[in-house]
């Protein structure tokens, strides 16, 4: 039986793990052993974190609306159930974005909305 020569094959394999490990310090960035412990656990953590982060920003954006929305008398709580009641479907993302740029426009937003918590009252 002839033998396995996989040099090619292996250095492509190191040679991935030592390039995504570019940046790290000591032996992390030049041992293979080190390089792929640190990269698997760097691959970890951003795919976990790329998760975390859209909740992150929802929070964000939450605390965003809400700063705005009691400038013009009213708590978060109530301004989203008034947008639902006034069928006017704003994301959050969107929201915030208008709270922090266009503070008349975001006004204008908060009056429709208490209109509909009015008009779904009676």
């Amino acid at each position: 039986m002839s033998r396995v020569v996989r040099g090619t094959k292996a250095r492509k394999r190191r040679k991935k793990i030592l390039n995504l490990a570019k940046g790290y310090v000591g032996g992390r960035s030049r041992g293979f052993r080190a390089a792929s412990e640190t990269v698997e656990r760097a691959l970890m953590y951003a795919y976990r974190d790329r998760r975390t982060r859209k909740r992150d920003m929802r929070r964000l954006w939450i605390v965003r609306i809400n700063a705005a929305v009691r400038e013009n008398d009213m708590s978060y709580s109530r301004f989203i159930e008034g947008l639902h009641k006034a069928g006017i479907e704003i994301d959050r993302k969107m929201l915030a974005d208008i709270a922090v740029r266009d503070r008349e426009g975001f006004s204008k937003i908060v009056e429709r909305a208490k209109q509909g918590l009015v008009a779904h009252a009676g």
